[in-house]
């Protein structure tokens, strides 16, 4: 049995004229006559009963026409789905982004004009480090990520693709000494105790930290380590220290807490896009065109 029995036989049934039926499909009446036999004889009961008058369905053609329907509607949909699919119009997406993304205007807007443009596609967010992101696109568990690069370059087998910068801030209590004025350089924070990422929590920002210090002459005193960037605002809020961290975070606000302009070139971080090297599929290049049209309008 072939979808063509299926469909020739549906024509029949909803006609109930052999000859208007092979009208609407386009073929001719005693080729048609001939396929419904064939199935008939296939399924070894009578769909039809023909006298020279009328063309009515059996009890066994009436229950054969409600599930033929069926599977035509199935394979059309199973059709449109395949074609969708194919156009990027359909599936799931895995994005991966870091903790500060939200805060900005990028990682929202992107989402939003994506899901505008493909509201059929299932977005599933990862919140991760960009180190973990790099894992996690190698190994074939993450379509594309929104990852932070200060000086470094990402592993083999990774692409980037640039769409942003992100300054640096410096982070202080309302009674420091320099909370009143503008911006201030590595320099002034040599004799300042700072509060920072462990090293083992995935971001570069603890490792940035020390190379801007040494850069400007001096080892950073870190006196307080926090897993989370808004639990270091809360601790310089507190009075303990000073904390580095990306000026989206500013958005972050507390009555004790003022952010701070730095006037260091290098006190920048690159916002990519960053995908596993290989072909673009339909899926990812949709994404990858709402954020490069985002990146030109912006």
């Amino acid at each position: 049995m072939e979808l063509r029995h299926l469909r020739y036989f549906v024509a029949v049934a909803e006609e109930l004229n052999f000859t208007r039926a092979a009208a609407r499909l386009h073929i001719g009446q005693p080729p048609l006559s001939m396929q419904i036999r064939d199935l008939e004889g296939e399924m070894g009961v009578r769909l039809f009963e023909r006298t020279q008058r009328r063309v009515a369905l059996t009890p066994a053609g009436k229950c054969f026409l409600d599930h033929a329907r069926r599977i035509l509607a199935g394979v059309g949909e199973a059709v449109a789905e395949a074609q969708r699919a194919a156009r990027g119009e359909s599936g799931e997406l895995r994005v991966g982004f870091t903790s500060s993304l939200p805060f900005t205007d990028l990682l929202p807007d992107a989402l939003h004009a994506y899901r505008r443009r493909y509201p059929a596609v299932r977005l599933q967010l990862r919140e991760m480090f960009t180190p973990e992101q790099f894992g996690a696109l190698a190994r074939g568990e993450l379509d594309v990520g929104f990852v932070r690069l200060q000086a470094g370059r990402a592993p083999d087998g990774i692409v980037l693709r640039e769409v942003a910068r992100n300054p640096l801030r410096v982070v202080v209590n309302a009674g420091h000494r320099l909370a009143a004025g503008g911006a201030v350089s590595i320099a002034d924070l040599r004799d300042e105790d700072f509060i920072s990422f462990p090293d083992d929590v995935g971001t570069d920002l603890p490792a940035v930290l020390r190379a801007l210090c040494r850069q400007a002459g001096f080892e950073p005193r870190i006196v307080q380590t926090a897993r989370e960037a808004t639990t270091q605002i809360g601790l310089v809020a507190a009075g303990l220290g000073i904390a580095l961290l990306p000026a989206p975070l500013e958005t972050v606000r507390m009555a004790r807490v003022r952010y701070l302009a730095l006037s260091d070139a290098e006190a920048q971080f690159r916002l990519a896009v960053a995908t596993a090297a290989g072909p673009v599929g339909p899926l990812l290049g949709g994404f990858l065109d709402v954020i490069e049209a985002l990146a030109k309008a912006g």
